[in-house]
């Protein structure tokens, strides 16, 4: 996937100042930086849930370049191609509660996909079992902890067959211990070559498990690199000092 020179203005304020990046199939990359550095707002350019105000990405061979202008049906059709790609998981699981887990993993294949029912539920129940929650399928999401509300969340995510899965901040609302349950099963679909995007603040996460770690501030990547060398030495003295202070 590619994005090339996303930017984005809210209230005249440039939340994004042209942003470019390149991730190869297979990729984690962590992308940290200070509250308000523009991270979750280019988080969600990538599929559109915010529409930038120009510049190019390019997800699963699906491009939309923005020069401006309303967003027109077109690129709105665009949009809904390219999401088709891409799974997404938030901070807060959005899970349906008047569902079961299993019933949220299989909605969305069957009503968009419009896959066969029988079909569906295998899928869920077998990513359910990825992600560790086989033995909760038929409970309600208020039954479940927060990590294992967050996992079932992945799972739902996975069912529609993602080339990207996108997480904003996915363990921020849950302890540590919780927290390690959902990074493990993001750890799993590394080592199973899923492209992943994460925005976190857990620098333990980012520099164990990430292939790189991309360094964001006032609205910029300031810089990008493995996270051994991102950690230890970094370049830009905006990335050292936002190291010392969550370090």
């Amino acid at each position: 996937m590619r994005a090339d020179q996303v930017r984005k203005i809210f209230d005249g304020y440039a939340v994004l100042r042209g942003i470019s990046l390149d991730v190869a199939r297979g990729e984690l990359i962590s992308i940290i930086g200070p509250s308000g550095c523009g991270k979750s707002t280019f988080l969600r350019c990538l599929n559109f849930l915010e529409i930038p105000d120009s510049g190019t990405v390019d997800i699963a061979g699906v491009t939309i370049t923005r020069t401006g202008g309303r967003w027109t049906r077109q690129e709105e059709d665009a949009a809904h191609r390219l999401r088709a790609h891409v799974g997404m998981v938030f901070q807060s699981f959005n899970l349906f509660p008047h569902r079961t887990v299993l019933d949220n993993v299989m909605l969305a294949p069957v009503r968009v996909k419009r896959m066969p029912a029988d079909e569906a539920r295998a899928e869920a129940l077998a990513l359910l079992d990825k992600v560790g929650l086989s033995a909760m399928a038929t409970r309600y999401p208020d039954t479940l902890s927060g990590g294992q509300q967050q996992r079932a969340a992945i799972a739902r995510a996975l069912a529609m067959r993602p080339d990207v899965m996108l997480y904003d901040e996915p363990t921020s609302a849950l302890d540590p211990e919780l927290a390690e349950e959902v990074l493990s099963v993001m750890r799993t679909l590394d080592n199973e070559g899923m492209t992943q995007l994460v925005v976190t603040h857990d620098m333990r996460f980012a520099r164990a498990a990430s292939d790189r770690v991309v360094f964001m501030d006032g609205g910029e990547i300031v810089e990008a690199d493995d996270p051994d060398r991102l950690f230890v030495a970094p370049e830009d003295p905006r990335t050292r000092r936002f190291l010392r202070s969550v370090l």
